[in-house]
């Protein structure tokens, strides 16, 4: 550590403002990186949801019921929606109860798409329940599951 000038003993040297500054950019990627890894299945729904009581109807998902390898399970769904201006489908979460990171994926769709209709693939680290919320321009969520059994798991690393 460089000791100050006996001069400006208050001067900040070179070292100290890089070092302060890397420490700085540093902690917000810390940060995160630790919410994402300690955030449940649970805390992940309720924080979308947002105290929002969900509907169970309008929305499909389809997946196989039975996936050999979770490193690539393919999931589609659609929502009913007309898809106006007025009132569409602003967001579809899909979330995994039982994956290292439960919040899998999440699509920003406008009423420009003309339809909420998503199809990936998703990496599933063992048998579990896959939860889809997709939440409307008008405040209202949908709810839908299914459960899928994975013979090989992916995510064994924790990621």
């Amino acid at each position: 550590m460089p000791k100050p000038s006996p001069e400006r003993p208050d001067l900040l040297t070179r070292r100290v403002a890089i070092a302060a500054a890397a420490a700085v950019a540093l902690a917000p990627a810390a940060a995160s990186g630790q919410a994402a890894s300690a955030e449940t299945f649970a805390a992940a729904e309720r924080a979308i949801l947002a105290g929002r009581e969900p509907a169970a109807a309008g929305l499909s998902i389809e997946m196989p019921q039975l996936s050999e390898n979770g490193n690539a399970v393919d999931i589609a769904v659609r929502i009913d929606s007309p898809m106006s201006a007025e009132d569409h489908v602003a967001r579809i979460h899909i979330l995994a109860e039982k994956n290292p990171f439960p919040r899998i994926a999440t699509f920003h769709i406008g009423p420009q798409a003309g339809r909420a209709d998503v199809a990936t693939r998703i990496r599933l680290a063992e048998t579990q329940t896959i939860v889809v919320l997709a939440e409307t321009s008008r405040g209202v969520v949908h709810r839908g599951s299914r459960e899928v059994i994975v013979i090989l798991g992916a995510c064994v690393d924790g990621g």
